[in-house]
């Protein structure tokens, strides 16, 4: 008969079909007091009237008489129905499971089972297991303040849609007015059941005084140390109570405090009771009922008894109880986490040193872990609940990260070395636990035969075991064998069992022991959950934030930060399957938390590297050139004996000095800085990665990615760019400081494993970008601005010169102190240190921007070669007819401004060659064997080549900076600029007509006092040189857009420039005379500059006498100085 009862079976089902109950009353009460969750029917307007009609009547409401309140549901009877059906659903849940546990627990009152925490361990803990979950069930349920609107519209729908009230609902409304005082209809229902009760909560009182000690005993006994009995090291852990060693204090207080008050008539009867009872109020003031939803334990119990007679000494004990908890209990959970977090330390440490112990000391994990999971989630509830005391810091734990972390390195250790726990534990159960089980069988003077064929296969099942299993890495699965014998606990502890399992204690202890082992074997993962498991904190956002920011603050703590976004994967553990709904909630939840603690530990990581970076790049600073002068200056003063400086004065110290201690006590900021680094470092070795709800959380990516994020800011503030007054930084220092980053950041790789090449990388290669990924400015940017508005803008007003002596710009001589020296940052070593910050990418860019200005300078040149046009034409005829080209002179207008915009372009071109120069340089020194086939690629190509394959291998070798006789940037913005409005004809007249314009216009240089040639610069003053570049490469570009042969346009220029300088020289004016010299050397400065004309071709239409008289004209007034 009792094997019929399937007592085991029921009570495993019902509890986690419980759970689900409850987790689903839970997640009902949660949206109904979120507005932003809440059903939309419970806020409408049009449906007040009827929720306050249903309200007021439940659960006798009348739909025919009043349908005038009822109208608004009449009219959204579908949408009522279909929106309400899940809560009906839920509260029918309700029912079923209050039936289903109501005819269990009057089973098991009738066959008068036996309840023992020390020998039917899991019969008794699914029993109290049951009944607080039922409790909890009904207390949500009268917790729910919508429940009468949801049920009473669902009725109300139903029966105007099928004419009949629905057939639960009697019931329903039945349950709901009889739970309004839930207690109070709770100990009637439990009243009957108070005898197995109270037996199951006694079996307790050995075991809850023992595990509720203070931390100052626990640290006397040298609780969970392993090294306090070296010799006794290498023995197996063992206890008649296994399971209840580690079992949770919070569970065994919830039955306890739940238990007596639906059978508080023990507590006027039993002095055991009444014992038991007072110490778990004494534990503290709240008890979870599910995540977030506490029982206030003190008020509840003083509420309840306040009504009944003959409690008076009751409610003087709860008071005195509160008191007394109050006044103490805060301070006891203090050290007992304090003791806590040495003992987890001091038992992690030696376990990673010996993973060996994991077998024979596993229990101690088990406990250590349920221990602290206890004391963190009293902590927990009590600080959101925190009551008005003198010492609230007994509710404030600066150091929970340190308990955290332990925890988390526990678990970790028991998965890693989950190999070494198997091989241990499965040959512990073939080769001791089945002979000792054996043994024991053979020893019982009775055994019936279902008992006996359970106890066989225990037997059995364990001897074939093999270490070889382990070996082959075969899934174990000892689920059977523990429902076995829970089955065989229920066969045993009813009334007039055949086998009764209080007559055979030894028989429980052996199988409470396999059972402890086989879960080693098979289900650590479970256990794991069931000991350490904290998603509660997922419900409990505000204190895990305040939790997470007070540890953050100690220096001491930074070390064990991680734990916090380790915990949050935990969450994941926290739903059911009867509530799917809340499952993206908590995902999102979970995930904001993680985020949220990852993103502060990566800001203040970051934040450390980068102020250490920052000290580095000072000290860096002192040591370049230019601040040696004042250390040049000090010792020539000492050479020459020249008087000391006074006393007054402070003198420098030398680079260096500050690595000079005089105490080794004493830190420095930077060492401050570097304790720092190392223990928030070293907090990422907690884990690589770990999984929220199916997301793959890698911690070092939040520091890589908040690193890339401030170094790009760093490296743009390191620029020093100001719009206002034009400043910037030289490239040079720049680069300097970048590469000290670099080389400091890559310090960073000896605390934790993050590929600072790649960040590096990342971020310099955004900087060769207009803008980063964040869509901020680069350095790219920056630089391209101020050299086109502050360099080159004045070098086209003549104040700065182009110099190709010494291969940069340099200022002219003025009243005014210049802004900025030009060479500074044009020169070779500059160029060379922009051609190393922003790239090829960078200097494209750059170049875009170069040929933007070129464009627009040669659209005004268009719009004066057309209002010449037809003097040009002309000119362009009669060019070799000196008469009539005076004449036709005279008529021409803009002929300085034509030069002056061609000397702007040229400007534009001779730095654009002077940046691609050193960036060949620069790949030359990076990437030899790269820039060697690509100059062998350009110097294969013959002049008959199609030219749409000649412009794109010109764009490949100008992009590495390598000289083309065609620029492919140029041609492509003379192309750009062709429209709809103008055909291909009219701009060739056009290209044609603007070399004559240059051409005839070139003798009134002469007329320029600036238009002199400097030897010192070799150049002319008013950058008039930079006209040969200018017309070569422009004339290239356009006729190769319009395919026109170069050569022979740039032949006709010549004859036609060198006809108009000859005239020149029949000039005897000396006003026109005295620049004439400087300005027949662009004749040959044009031919030099040209990869199309040739000396032989000047020579021919120009006299090389001329050029030679020029050249010692121009170098007669310079002054050589020697020595």
């Amino acid at each position: 008969m009792d094997y019929q009862q399937k007592l085991a079976e029921k009570l495993t089902i019902l509890t986690e079909r419980g759970n689900g109950v409850l987790i689903r009353m839970n997640h009902i009460k949660k949206t109904g007091a979120d507005p932003k969750q809440r059903l939309s029917l419970l806020t409408d307007k049009s449906m007040e009237s009827a929720i306050k009609y249903i309200n007021k009547k439940f659960p006798n409401i009348d739909f025919r008489g009043n349908i005038q309140n009822l109208n608004s549901i009449q009219r959204q009877k579908s949408e009522v129905l279909s929106a309400t059906s899940s809560y009906y659903d839920s509260f029918l849940d309700v029912i079923e499971f209050r039936d289903h546990v109501y005819e269990l627990l009057n089973t098991i009152d009738a066959c008068q089972c036996l309840f023992d925490i020390e020998i039917n361990f899991d019969f008794t803990k699914n029993y109290l297991d049951l009944i607080v979950t039922y409790t909890s069930v009904i207390i949500m349920l009268s917790r729910i303040d919508e429940k009468k609107a949801l049920v009473g519209m669902y009725n109300c729908a139903h029966e105007m849609t099928n004419g009949c009230s629905d057939p639960s609902y009697p019931r329903l409304g039945q349950m709901f007015v009889e739970y309004e005082h839930p207690w109070k209809k709770l100990t009637e229902e439990f009243g009957p059941h108070t005898r197995s009760v109270t037996a199951a909560l006694l079996s307790l009182k050995m075991l809850y005084p023992r595990r509720i000690l203070p931390g100052e005993q626990w640290r006397s006994a040298q609780l969970l140390s392993l090294l306090s009995t070296p010799a006794a090291m290498m023995d197996p852990t063992f206890s008649d109570t296994m399971a209840c060693e580690y079992l949770s204090v919070e569970v065994m207080e919830r039955w306890i405090i739940i238990g007596f008050l639906l059978c508080h008539s023990s507590l006027n009867t039993n002095q055991a009771s009444q014992e038991l009872w007072k110490m778990a109020l004494r534990s503290g003031l709240y008890l979870t009922l599910i995540r977030d939803e506490v029982l206030n334990i003190h008020k509840v119990s003083e509420d309840l008894f306040d009504n009944i007679k003959g409690y008076s000494k009751r409610i003087s004990d709860i008071k005195e109880c509160r008191e007394h908890t109050i006044v103490n209990c805060g301070a006891i959970h203090r050290e007992r986490r304090q003791f806590l977090r040495g003992a987890l330390k001091e038992l992690f440490n030696v376990l990673e040193d010996e993973p060996g112990l994991l077998g024979p000391k596993a229990l101690f994990v088990f406990m250590a872990l349920s221990f602290s999971r206890d004391e963190v989630l009293w902590l927990v509830r009590h600080s959101e609940n925190m009551p008005k005391i003198k010492t609230p810091e007994d509710y404030i734990d600066n150091q929970m990260a340190e308990l955290l972390f332990y925890m988390e390195k526990l678990r970790g250790l028991m998965r890693k070395f989950n190999h070494v726990r198997q091989r241990y534990y499965v040959q512990y159960l073939a080769q001791f636990d089945a002979l000792v089980l054996n043994d024991t069988i053979q020893n019982m003077y009775v055994c019936p035969e279902e008992e006996s064929v359970l106890l066989s296969s225990f037997v059995s099942s364990l001897s074939t075991l093999s270490i070889k299993q382990v070996e082959n890495k075969e899934e174990f699965d000892f689920r059977a064998l523990r429902l076995d014998w829970l089955r065989l606990q229920a066969y045993t502890s009813v009334n007039k069992a055949a086998l009764p399992i209080k007559d055979y204690p030894n028989l429980a202890k052996v199988m409470n022991v396999i059972q402890f082992h086989s879960r080693m074997v098979d289900s650590v993962e479970e256990l794991l959950q069931e000991t350490s498991e904290l998603s509660l904190f997922c419900f409990y956002p505000r204190v895990f934030e305040k939790m997470f920011n007070q540890s953050s603050e100690e220096m001491t703590m930074k070390y064990y930060l991680m734990a916090f976004p380790s915990v949050c994967s935990h969450f994941t553990q926290c739903g059911h399957s009867l509530c799917p709904e809340e499952v993206d909630a908590m995902e999102k939840r979970s995930l904001r938390l993680c985020v949220t603690f990852l993103e502060q530990i990566a800001k203040q990581t970051s934040n450390v590297v980068l102020e250490i970076c920052a000290e580095q790049c000072n000290l860096n600073e002192q040591l370049l050139p230019k601040h040696c002068a004042e250390t040049i200056s000090a010792a020539r003063h000492r050479k020459q004996k020249k008087p000391v400086p006074k006393k007054g004065e402070v003198q420098k110290e030398k680079p260096g000095a500050e690595s000079l201690r005089k105490d080794r006590t004493v830190a420095t900021n930077v060492d401050k800085m570097h304790l720092m680094l190392t223990e928030l470092c070293s907090s990422y070795s907690l884990c690589s990665d770990f999984i929220i709800f199916n997301h793959i959380v890698v911690p070092t990516e939040f520091l890589l990615s908040h690193l890339e994020s401030r170094l790009s800011e760093i490296i743009v503030r390191m620029a020093n760019y100001n719009q206002t007054t034009q400043e910037i930084a030289r490239p040079s220092d720049l680069l300097a400081g970048i590469r000290v980053y670099t080389a400091t950041l890559h310090c960073l790789s000896s605390y934790i494993n993050v590929d600072i090449t790649r960040l590096v990388k990342s971020v310099l290669l955004q900087q060769t970008q207009p803008l980063d990924s964040h869509g901020g400015q680069t350095i790219t940017t920056l630089y391209t601005n101020w050299y086109l508005e502050s360099l080159l803008r004045q070098a086209s007003n003549s104040l700065i010169v182009h110099c190709p002596t010494r291969h940069c710009f340099v200022n002219q001589t003025t009243d005014n102190e210049p802004s900025f020296r030009a060479e500074e940052f044009s020169d070779v070593s500059e160029l060379q240190a922009l051609a190393e910050l922003i790239g090829p990418y960078g200097l494209k860019f750059l170049g875009e921007n170069l040929m933007w200005h070129i464009t627009s300078q040669v659209t005004e040149l268009k719009k004066l070669v057309t209002e010449n046009m037809d003097v040009l034409v002309q000119m362009k005829n009669n060019f070799d007819k000196p008469e009539e080209m005076a004449n036709l002179k005279k008529r021409l207008t803009g002929g300085e401004n034509v030069l002056k915009r061609m000397t702007i372009i040229g400007v534009i071109l001779s730095f654009k060659s002077m940046a691609q120069d050193c960036l060949k340089d620069i790949l030359h020194k990076h990437c030899p064997y790269l820039i060697g086939p690509i100059e062998c690629l350009r110097d294969f190509l013959s002049p008959e080549a199609d030219i749409k394959v000649t412009l794109s291998v010109f764009e490949l070798a100008s992009a590495a900076g390598l000289t083309c006789s065609i620029d492919p940037a140029l041609v492509a913005a003379i192309g750009s600029m062709h429209t709809d409005n103008t055909s291909i004809d009219e701009e060739y007249k056009l290209s044609c007509l603007l070399l004559v314009y240059i051409a005839v216009s070139l003798p009134t240089l002469a007329l320029d006092s600036n238009s002199s040639y400097s030897r010192e610069h070799g150049g002319h003053n008013n950058n008039i040189h930079c006209l040969a570049r200018a017309i070569n490469q422009l004339a290239a570009a356009m006729f190769t857009v319009q395919n026109k042969n170069i050569e022979q346009h740039l032949k006709e220029f010549l004859t036609m420039a060198s006809t108009t300088l000859l005239h020149l020289g029949q000039n005897v004016e000396k006003v026109e005379v005295k620049n004439r010299e400087s300005v027949y050397l662009l004749l040959h400065m044009i031919v030099e500059e040209s990869p199309f004309l040739s000396q032989h071709m000047l020579e021919s239409c120009f006299p090389y006498v001329l050029l030679r008289n020029a050249y010692r004209e121009v170098y007669k007034s310079f002054i050589v100085t020697l020595g």
